[in-house]
């Protein structure tokens, strides 16, 4: 109680002692305005009473830092001024870090007990990190000051770190900066003209103004590596340039530009080249969606004016399964051992082991490489939901290995590949039931989208389950039984087998990162910088699923090209990746394709934006081919043509959103899309129409007022 009452005596006293700063504008007494018009008495007051002026000035600095209130850099900047670069910056050293940790002690006194309270098991993992490397965390702050060097001091008070680490490790960190500012403060006290401004030395100050966050990324990065490359030996020589372990979409790319520029490169495979993409994600996917799609025209076949006779339709689904293991051998070539071999590649099939940042063990074979490329992909989530291991359950990865068909199949996940496979299945015959936990399924999608494409499945066959979330799965006399969670209430379904799609968890246990310490993300990526490179080994790169944030075959490849021409051509040159444009689709029927943002994403940004839509229902080819179901929807901002984002609902939409990636991409307008000749009747007419809709909305109405004028006159 008595610790209570002094917190709350503390707060008090600290919120008068501000107040009362801001309220006598007591703050205009440390501005460079102030300065510059007092310096002579100043200058004048310092020479008579040095003692007394520097311990005044050094409380007012330790004053000013601890209780939070702007003009700390004028205050540094006025100690080269008037002490010079010795004392002032002895001064400011000594006085910036007692302040600052006498804020870190307020801070701590006043509400770390609160924060831990109220969010301690949020906190436990960044408290944990903070017990193993705190004190470089809180160096990189000091010597790039993303947030203000308040909120730092407010905030690590509220962590585990010690007092004296923070004492110390702040006084090292500000120092480069209080040097440069120090100095800047000497030089501005020797101005007395305009003309001395464009002083050498001053603009030599300024300049290192300027140059120190850029220096001090440099040696944040280069010391936090040193720490942990320095635990490795360092061959002399190496076998190889760049070792690539995965040979899914972002390793083959990799190994395959490796290769094109004539450097040496090993591929490590542990199961099938080509990965998921080609092995259980992407082609098997697109083989039996393409099945079930044929089907589905047979059954509609009256549409087209044909009869057909539904007891001599008959779908084989072993035959189905069977082809979509041919897909993957016609297609298995491409990514072949032999192939990437002929290119210049070393293939090794087997588990790999890193032992150092330079070191990869293989069949028992121990590799040397300048580089290391991880493209170890993702596999499946199965969660923890009680009983669901005991059902067996199929994922994306073991769905391609039955041959009969599931009476009654249970999907959980209402995302892409869940999507995708439900109608699918549905259309093969199958008693589908869809259960997602979110309103709606397809949930990145604008809520129409969701809301069309939960119409199109029901009409398939899939019973959709919206706000249904699985609690447990058990078996009763034989019969597997779902129990889900639905408003309050329970739901028991009954099923054969259950397909699990609710995401994808990044590859990154297993092969020796661990043992490197490599930092990983709470989802399980690895920690890469803009160049796709571990923070710890800078001469460890990630790309695809592994690395994140997008779990698509094509930014795999994408990022491929970044991760391998930087891990070869660093540090002469490198490349940020480039995120700017990622579109995506779903290869549901119709499809769904999108770039840059949605209509729920503008609006969470708080643009001011307009929405233009298309139906595909006026498209001549989309009515010739009964397929006019859909619509092109554009965000563009508030009149203006430049494309934010779209998403079309349609056939081979994945195919037509290209000509808008092309336009974002390089920044052509809806006007030059409608000013491009597109062949009639093509799908891709319904871009240029689209963009024609956003034109009539913008139409000058007053220039066209005045031609009806015009034209009136001139039949006169």
């Amino acid at each position: 109680m008595r610790s209570q009452s002094l917190k709350i005596l503390v707060g008090i006293l600290i919120l008068l002692c501000v107040g009362s700063a801001f309220y006598f504008n007591l703050v205009e007494y440390l501005s460079l305005d102030f300065l510059k018009q007092n310096k002579e008495t100043l200058n004048e007051l310092y020479a008579s009473h040095q003692l007394a002026f520097l311990l005044g000035y050094f409380a007012l600095y330790v004053i000013s830092i601890a209780m939070s209130i702007p003009g700390a850099t004028v205050l540094t900047i006025a100690a080269g001024a008037f002490f010079g670069l010795g004392i002032g910056l002895v001064l400011v050293s000594f006085a910036s870090t007692i302040g600052a940790t006498l804020a870190f002690l307020v801070s701590r006194f006043l509400f770390r007990d609160w924060v831990e309270e109220k969010f301690g098991n949020r906190l436990r993992p960044i408290n944990e990190g903070l017990k193993r490397e705190g004190s470089f965390y809180l160096f990189s702050l000091r010597l790039i000051p993303i947030f203000p060097f308040f909120i730092i001091n407010l905030v690590m008070g509220l962590t585990p770190l010690k007092t004296w680490t923070f004492y110390w490790v702040s006084q090292l960190g500000m120092l480069p900066g209080t040097i440069v500012y120090v100095n800047a403060g000497t030089q501005l006290a020797q101005v007395d003209s305009l003309s001395e401004v464009a002083s050498p030395s001053l603009l030599i100050s300024f300049a290192l103004i300027g140059i120190l966050p850029l220096f001090s990324k440099w040696l944040v990065t280069f010391l936090k590596s040193r720490k942990y490359m320095k635990k490795y030996d360092k061959p002399r020589s190496f076998d190889y340039n760049v070792v690539v372990i995965g040979g899914g979409s972002a390793g083959l790319v990799s190994a395959y530009i490796a290769a094109a520029v004539k450097a040496k490169v090993a591929l490590i495979e542990k199961n099938k080249m080509g990965g998921d993409c080609l092995n259980t994600g992407c082609v098997p996917s697109k083989a039996v969606i393409k099945s079930a799609k044929v089907l589905q025209m047979i059954k509609d076949a009256d549409k087209y004016g044909h009869q057909v006779d539904q007891g001599h339709v008959k779908s084989d689904f072993s035959k189905v399964m069977n082809r979509v293991q041919q897909v993957i051998k016609k297609i298995e070539p491409h990514d072949s051992i032999d192939r990437y071999s002929e290119l210049g590649v070393n293939c090794f099939t087997g588990e790999a082991k890193i032992l150092s940042p330079y070191k990869i063990e293989v069949n028992g074979e121990v590799l040397t490489t300048k580089n290391i490329i991880i493209a170890t992909g993702a596999t499946p989530l199965v969660p923890a939901i009680p009983g669901l291991i005991d059902m067996s359950p199929l994922t994306s990865d073991t769905l391609w290995n039955i041959d009969k068909k599931p009476k009654r199949l249970l999907v959980l996940g209402g995302g892409p590949i869940g999507s995708e496979l439900a109608q699918s299945f549905a259309r093969l015959e199958c008693q589908v039931t869809q259960v997602e936990k979110a309103p709606y399924i397809m949930g990145r999608e604008d809520e129409d989208v969701s809301v069309h494409m939960e119409n199109v499945f029901k009409n398939n066959g899939v019973k959709v389950l919206t706000e249904h979330e699985a609690a447990r799965f058990e078996i009763r006399e034989g019969q597997k039984v779902a129990i889900c969670k639905h408003k309050g209430q329970e739901v028991e379904i009954e099923f054969d087998e259950v397909l699990v799609a609710l995401g994808r968890k990044a590859r990154t246990k297993g092969f020796g990162l661990e043992d490197l310490e490599v930092e990983i993300n709470p989802n399980d990526t690895m920690v890469v910088d803009q160049y796709l490179r571990s923070p710890r080994y800078p001469n460890i790169y990630a790309c695809g699923d592994v690395a994140g944030p997008y779990q698509f075959t094509h930014t795999a490849a994408h990022q491929a090209w970044f991760a391998c021409v930087n891990a070869l051509f660093s540090p002469m040159k490198k490349f940020k990746v480039d995120y700017r444009v990622i579109p995506w689709c779903t290869f549901v029927d119709p499809e769904v394709a999108r770039v840059g943002l949605n209509e729920k994403e503008a609006k969470e940004k708080g643009l001011d934006f307009e929405v233009t839509t298309y139906g595909l229902d006026d498209l001549d080819r989309a009515i010739t081919e009964g397929q006019d179901e859909g619509f092109v929807k554009i965000i563009t901002p508030k009149g203006s043509d430049k494309i934010l984002g779209v998403t079309i609902v349609g056939a081979h939409a994945g195919d037509l959103i290209a000509e808008y990636i092309l336009a974002m991409k390089y920044g052509l307008g809806l006007s030059k899309i409608l000013g491009t000749i597109h062949i009639y009747p093509t799908w891709a007419e319904a871009n240029k129409f689209a963009a024609g809709v956003w034109k009539k909305a913008h139409a000058p109405q007053k220039v066209l007022d005045l031609l009806k004028i015009f034209h009136s006159w001139r039949r006169s």
